[in-house]
């Protein structure tokens, strides 16, 4: 009995260490999610953003970072919203559920608009590389930051180039019915109108169309200077196609996300000379964008697709956040996520007090035998720095 009562007592003491080691080193593991779309017509996106938090938290495990007394290990907890608001929900609730530190996402304005109150409830900061709808951090809630322009300031930056220095005095905008379409398009008509512009059509499509001839048509009717259309890459490619074949000649701009080589494939001639505004700064000017290209091409098989320099931004404005208060609680890393700044990527990361990105920058690009030019940036302002 005596024999028998020994062994369950060193059995009861190895478990125990066991769970006091398994605990300590899970203790010492931080999760950061994810989320975005990695299904669906805007998975591109979502991939390259995933794969960009990715390298950066390996980045940061291999910089061996102490937090708190303990060496941290960061994992990455990513999951598919689907770019649905509904499905954005779930994955915000389940990140809460797993006690997940922070959050880089979400991609698409709608899903983070819908996800952001169940974050604020449970006071875990998010941090998004690409939604740019202004009605996120117009909510007060605290907890809301990115790493990209708002739609206002990029909206005022589009309609004073197209206004004023292409000369474009009626305008047709499209836009693919999504949050971010729809919103955008509304600001930009405001910006154009302020600028002593006139938006003579604006129409509507939705994510899955293919044939646009039929608002095309009423737009050859109004005989603008420029169409821009405000959705996917691959739509605009069918739909720039289209603007040729029904013989209009007004110049094309496309906004957000068309600057790539898919897109100039997709399209073939149409692309011809047509325009693209893309939020930040070109590849070629950020501080650190070949480092991270070739990164990703290494770990991943392909480099930045689009807001990858953005996510990778994300994730260590979290980290450094953490870093700074000395803690990987949310309520505690807070506030310094909020005053803080440094050196990323993408140039000086800082936040406004609602959120916003605090250096409002955008590029200009046309198409120019076959390949992206980078034709005029506007940098901090609403001033043009030319090439």
């Amino acid at each position: 009995m005596f024999r028998r009562n020994v062994l369950k007592l060193a059995i009861l003491s190895a478990c125990a260490t066991f769970t006091a080691s398994a605990y300590s080193q899970d203790s010492n593991t931080v999760k950061i999610g994810f989320a975005g779309p990695l299904t669906g017509f805007s998975a591109q996106w979502g991939k390259d953003e995933e794969n960009a938090v990715r390298i950066a938290v390996d980045d940061a495990n291999k910089a061996g970072i102490v937090i708190g007394g303990k060496k941290i290990t960061f994992a990455v907890d990513a999951q598919d919203d689907a770019a649905d608001p509904k499905t954005a929900v779930l994955v915000a609730q389940k990140f809460v559920d797993d006690e997940v530190s922070g959050i880089v996402g979400h991609h698409n304005s709608g899903c983070w608009n819908a996800a952001a109150p169940v974050y604020a409830k449970a006071g875990i900061p998010s941090v998004s590389p690409s939604a740019s709808s202004p009605q996120v951090t117009s909510q007060g809630l605290k907890t809301v930051f990115r790493t990209i322009n708002n739609d206002d300031q990029m909206a005022k930056l589009a309609a004073d180039y197209s206004v004023k220095k292409l000369g474009a005095k009626r305008i047709a905008t499209i836009d693919d019915s999504t949050d971010y379409g729809s919103n955008f398009a509304t600001e930009l008509g405001k910006a154009i109108k302020a600028d002593g512009g006139n938006v003579v059509s604006r129409q509507y499509t939705d994510t899955k169309s293919v044939d646009f001839r039929g608002i095309l048509t009423q737009i050859k009717g109004q005989n603008p200077d420029l169409i821009v259309y405000i959705g996917s890459y691959g739509q605009a490619a069918a739909l720039v196609k289209q603007v040729r074949q029904l013989g209009i000649t007004a110049k094309f701009m496309g906004e957000g996300g068309f600057t790539n080589d898919s897109f100039l494939k997709l399209a073939g001639d149409s692309a011809k000379g047509m325009y693209s505004w893309e939020y930040g700064l070109p590849l070629s000017r950020m501080p650190r964008a070949a480092e991270l290209e070739s990164k990703m091409k290494a770990k991943f098989g392909t480099g930045i697709v689009q807001f990858a320099p953005q996510a990778y931004d994300a994730t260590w404005a979290i980290i450094n956040a953490m870093k700074k208060a000395d803690s990987t609680d949310p309520k505690k890393y807070l506030s310094a996520l909020q005053t803080n700044s440094f050196d990323g990527i993408i140039g000086k990361i800082a936040f406004q007090k609602n959120g916003d990105f605090a250096v409002a920058n955008a590029s200009l690009f046309q198409e120019q035998g076959g390949k992206w030019a980078v034709l005029d940036t506007a940098e901090g302002a609403n001033s043009y720095a030319g090439k």
